[in-house]
């Protein structure tokens, strides 16, 4: 039986992930944790984070669950939800928060130049509500979901990878920015799936049978 842990360190959407993630998990175990022995014997895990990175990246550190997040991260199947993808990074523009520094590039807030919609209106941080996102590579997270799909987003940041090739998917708020993340085990969205509904499903279900090679 494949088990899923769902990382609790303190912080995170962890009952609407958990709830998301039993409806289409089948017969896999999932269990919402903090102990690192849990975590580190399952088979997949969901990272989640929500709030502020420095906050997010506090929690992690105090919660003694760094060294078995970063593990997971470099030998199994990794899904990063909304700050939990950020904590990629190296870094945050919010108060130049250092980040887990898995993928080059930083965590930046939409400018205020730019936010501003193509009929003129001003658009408001944090971006609360639906969006369309637009596929940048083939991957199994996205099988059954179309592109140009919507997912809900809640956030006032974004990711700015140096590495072009890591992009999954973008969307546009103002200016366009990458909204999924994507190499080899780890797969990360800036939208919440749990949030999102039949197309957010669809990408826990094809996370919980995903093998990457």
């Amino acid at each position: 039986m494949s088990r899923v842990a769902i990382v609790d360190y303190g912080t995170g959407n962890l009952r609407s992930v958990s709830q998301a993630v039993h409806a289409v998990a089948g017969t896999a175990d999932v269990l919402v944790t903090g102990d690192a022995r849990a975590i580190a014997a399952a088979d997949r895990v969901i990272f989640p984070g929500q709030g502020a990175m420095g906050d997010c990246m506090r929690h992690l550190e105090k919660s003694g669950l760094r060294t078995v997040v970063e593990e997971a991260l470099r030998t199994k199947p990794v899904l990063a939800i909304c700050i939990g993808m950020q904590m990629l990074f190296e870094k945050s523009d919010e108060n130049n928060c250092p980040g887990l520094g898995l993928y080059s590039g930083k965590v930046i807030r939409f400018p205020e130049a730019a936010q501003e919609s193509a009929d003129g209106t001003r658009l408001k941080v944090p971006q609360m509500g639906w969006n369309t996102i637009i596929r940048r590579q083939q991957h199994p997270l996205w099988e059954g979901i179309k592109d140009g799909a919507w997912f809900y987003f809640v956030h006032s940041y974004f990711v700015a990878p140096v590495d072009d090739s890591l992009t999954a998917a973008t969307t546009s708020y103002g200016l366009p920015f990458v909204c999924a993340v994507a190499r080899d085990n780890v797969f990360a969205t800036q939208f919440h799936p749990e949030k999102s509904a039949s197309d957010g499903l669809r990408l826990f279900a094809n996370f919980v049978n995903w093998n990457p090679d």
